[in-house]
């Protein structure tokens, strides 16, 4: 029942993720800063916050690093024997900050050590302070953040729109990244399909008809129902409604940026992921990554939300992937 609930939380992150692009192309608020609309709305997101945070195992370590754009929370977690082992920082999907991890960090934290940020301009602890317009923007702050914390190397994993940001920081500076790993990512090895963003657009339009929009939703979904009973899924819901994110739209990472990728890459494809073309994924995927340790993997009936669904398999994939880079390196 736990994982069912699980699942249907991280296809709302998803379909969540699809309705901003859609929203976004109509409806495009350049030049402010992302923030709760009210101190009200901040309040009640935070207490959900707290909430969803007393379900994952308890930091190790919790602190700020200031960026160009704003103040970005972060947490450590550490199990005790890991301590040497170069450690993984983790990147969240669109509005779901570090909370959204609890079906995977205790598995990858019995490994090495595990980093988690709240993403700036999105709904999360973290706070923006200056306008972020670009791509370039968006890699420049996680580089910040990447370069002040103490290890002289990471490895980085992303979900969804955090593989984005991983694949999009290597364009800025990457001296620090030993190793990307691509969670069913969005706009790196292929575009949502136009479909899903059409069919987005009346169900993230507020005047439609519920029946409407739930129709609309359960396709995005591929026929899953939703549910937010959980913490997780509270507090997506929470942030939705209470905070506005004003980010740039993501451009699609190009071909060739792939090919220049030097550190080893693991993509993770869902088979049934709305979120773009699977198998033609796979094979950008396949062409483009050409460090020997590069893998592509498709995970067989999965959607989007296949953190939550497939949580004890994409650890193991990671783990086994991570551990052979450090072999490499040390050798």
């Amino acid at each position: 029942m736990k994982k069912k609930l699980i699942k249907s939380v991280f296809i709302i992150v998803g379909i969540l993720f699809v309705l901003l692009i859609a929203v976004g192309l109509l409806f495009r608020d350049d030049d402010k800063l992302g923030g709760f609309t009210t101190e009200e709305g901040e309040s009640e997101f935070i207490e959900v916050y707290d909430t969803a945070m007393e379900d994952l195992p308890k930091p190790t370590k919790e602190f700020w690093i200031e960026t160009e754009f704003g103040k970005v929370k972060v947490y450590k977690f550490l199990e005790e024997g890991t301590e040497s082992k170069t450690p993984l920082l983790l990147l969240p999907g669109k509005s779901a900050p570090t909370p959204m991890w609890e079906p995977n960090l205790k598995d990858l934290m019995k490994d090495r050590p595990i980093y988690t940020i709240d993403l700036l301009g999105e709904p999360g602890l973290s706070v923006q302070t200056k306008s972020i317009t670009s791509a370039t923007d968006q890699a420049v702050w996680l580089n910040n953040v990447i370069e002040q914390l103490p290890e002289e190397t990471i490895h980085l994993a992303g979900l969804s729109f955090g593989g984005w940001n991983a694949v999009n920081v290597t364009s800025y500076n990457s001296a620090k990244i030993t190793s990307l790993t691509l969670i069913d990512p969005v706009y790196v090895f292929g575009s949502i399909p136009l479909k899903m963003i059409l069919a987005s657009i009346p169900a993230s339009i507020p005047v439609v008809p519920k029946p409407i929009r739930e129709k609309m939703l359960s396709y995005i979904a591929g026929g899953a129902e939703t549910d937010d009973s959980v913490p997780i899924g509270r507090l997506i819901e929470t942030g939705m409604r209470t905070y506005k994110s004003k980010l740039p739209l993501p451009k699609k990472i190009k071909e060739e940026q792939l090919l220049e990728l030097k550190m080893p890459v693991l993509g993770i494809l869902a088979e049934d992921s709305t979120m773009h073309r699977s198998e033609e994924s796979m094979d950008v995927g396949i062409e483009n990554l050409k460090n020997p340790l590069s893998d592509m993997l498709m995970f067989p009936n999965a959607s989007h939300a296949i953190n939550g669904e497939y949580p004890e398999k994409l650890a193991k994939n990671i783990v086994d992937f991570l551990q052979e880079v450090d072999r490499n390196m040390n050798k």
